[in-house]
């Protein structure tokens, strides 16, 4: 099962994408955000392109478990994806992702300036293999 995965940010939107079997996530792209219904629109002719069967947008919470000011912009992402394709939108926690794909730069020696474009679509990357990891270990 092939599956996608988005990191929104009011800028850039990072995708990654699962291999055939849904156990590895790789970056794939980094689109610029134009509007929720634009970027809908791009990334469920990216899922079609690639053939994907699922779709997982990164959602921010805070401590107590509640969408923050950015979670609830990615939820409403999500339901424009929804409103565009049958294919499945899962919301998924996308906790520390950018800070984990920060460090991940750091540790491979990449200059910061160099690095910080690809930060979007590695942190959709970590998000995806979150994921991954929890379906597998069900």
């Amino acid at each position: 099962m092939r599956i996608l995965a988005i990191d929104p940010g009011s800028v850039n939107i990072g995708i990654a994408i699962s291999d055939d079997t849904g156990t590895v996530a790789f970056p794939l792209k980094i689109i610029k955000h134009v509007s929720r219904e634009i970027d809908a629109k791009i990334i469920v002719d990216i899922a079609l392109e690639k053939n994907v069967q699922q779709i997982i947008v990164g959602c921010a919470f805070d401590d107590e478990g509640k969408m923050t000011f950015e979670g609830r912009r990615s939820n409403r992402l999500a339901g424009a994806i929804r409103k565009q394709t049958q294919i499945p939108v899962i919301i998924w926690d996308e906790y520390e992702s950018t800070n984990q794909a920060q460090s991940a730069c750091k540790e491979m020696g990449g200059k910061r300036k160099r690095t910080q474009k690809h930060w979007d679509q590695l942190a959709a990357t970590v998000i995806l293999q979150s994921f991954l990891n929890q379906k597998a270990s069900l």
